[in-house]
């Protein structure tokens, strides 16, 4: 999503940018690239200074099996470099003025029966809400006297370079594209131009910060999901897959059945009572841009 981001702000605006990475690399097409382990305090945080916004989108994947040494380093990647970030910013001279810390849809229970927002949706169980909640409790204790902050609680981002797309559409060719687990379980998404443009817009609105949802306005149910990407990509058929058999796919790949039979239901309340309209608010325009 990073690499998306930066070519978004690449064609659109005559921002200089920067990214901290955990490889050394040399500055390509005008962007530059500073070395960061995502843990250490160091020289690193120089480019923080006089920046407009710092987006932090660090995070060790989740697409892995949730054996405890995993879990430590998914939780610890999050909550360390939040807060190593964090001692940044309160050591600048002149801070950024906004800083965008990514938080996880995943943190509302599973959910078919209604929406979850920001106001009304109910916290879930479990590792991965436990993640969540960390997560941002270590974002919201940090103090930035003179920096914005907005938590963003992302839903799955579609595009077209790599990402979820990528095992998706691999699924869809080889002919498995069907209802995973019972298929009423909710897919909650966003057009990777969409996320870039909420981050405009809340770059543009200098009194919002707090919480938002990061999603489309119009979760769908997986069965949907998969029949409009099937028919996009030009596929008649999919096989179902029983939740038993996506478990024990789950399994002999080397992650966890709940990425897919988990319900996220989630909306951008929100961000839509505040004015941000969605270029993609339903998935097949979506899958149209990405695809053709």
């Amino acid at each position: 999503m990073g690499k998306s981001l930066a070519s978004y702000y690449q064609q659109e605006t005559d921002y200089k940018i920067k990214i901290l990475s955990r490889q050394r690399l040399p500055e390509k097409d005008g962007i530059e690239y500073v070395y960061w382990d995502g843990k250490t305090l160091d020289a690193w945080k120089d480019a923080l200074e006089g920046s407009l916004m710092l987006i932090n989108l660090a995070g060790r994947t989740v697409n892995c099996r949730y054996n405890e040494k995993n879990k430590q380093q998914i939780l610890e990647s999050r909550i360390f470099s939040t807060q190593i970030l964090g001692e940044a910013i309160q050591q600048c001279q002149e801070p950024p003025k906004i800083w965008v810390n990514a938080a996880s849809a995943t943190i509302y229970r599973h959910a078919e029966d209604r929406p979850m927002d920001e106001e009304t949706g109910e916290i879930g169980k479990g590792f991965s809400v436990s993640v969540c909640l960390e997560w941002e409790k270590a974002f919201n204790t940090i103090e930035t006297l003179h920096t914005r902050k907005i938590a963003l609680r992302v839903a799955m981002v579609l595009g077209k370079n790599g990402g979820v797309m990528v095992p998706f559409q691999r699924l869809a060719y080889l002919g498995l594209a069907g209802t995973q687990g019972k298929g009423s379980q909710y897919v909650s998404w966003i057009h990777e131009y969409d996320f870039y443009r909420l981050l405009r817009f809340l770059e543009k609105h200098e009194t919002l910060q707090g919480t938002f949802n990061a999603s489309s306005p119009n979760p769908i149910p997986n069965k949907e999901f998969l029949q409009k990407l099937r028919k996009e990509l030009g596929v008649w058929f999919g096989l179902p897959q029983p939740e038993w058999l996506v478990k024990f796919g789950a399994w002999l790949i080397g992650t966890e059945a709940e990425l897919v039979l988990k319900s996220r239901r989630v909306i951008p309340k929100t961000l839509q009572e505040l004015g941000f309209t969605f270029r993609y608010p339903i998935v097949e325009n979506a899958f149209k841009e990405i695809y053709r």
